[in-house]
């Protein structure tokens, strides 16, 4: 089972589980896709991405059940990132976990990637 990962800020992620279907972030949505990141690169997201933001959660989905709509495409330095060209049915959410952040500010993903 592989899975990828979207960080998404909570609100957004109960409203879009109220629908049934999140149809991505702003940045998300103003490009055309929603990111997400394989659990080697979630960390990296998160540090450029979402730095010092709180309420956050991590959402994992099986990227099989994302079909042929889940696409890997070069990025940061040629680096292949997963990307969804479809909205996601919240119920394919493996896991919504509060994504915290240590001591030090960085977030925290201990125990919760596979």
């Amino acid at each position: 089972m592989a899975l990828v990962y979207k960080i998404v800020a909570a609100n957004e992620w109960a409203r879009a589980s109220e629908r049934g279907l999140f149809e991505g972030s702003a940045v998300d949505r103003a490009d055309g896709f929603i990111h997400f990141s394989t659990a080697a690169q979630v960390a990296e997201t998160a540090a450029k991405h979402f730095a010092g933001q709180d309420d956050l959660l991590l959402i994992a989905v099986e990227e099989r059940d994302c079909g042929e709509k889940l696409v890997y495409e070069a990025s940061r330095g040629g680096a292949l990132f997963p990307h969804l060209y479809a909205p996601l049915p919240t119920a394919l959410a493996k896991s919504a976990l509060p994504l915290k952040r240590r001591g030090d500010g960085a977030h925290d993903f201990a125990g919760l990637l596979e």
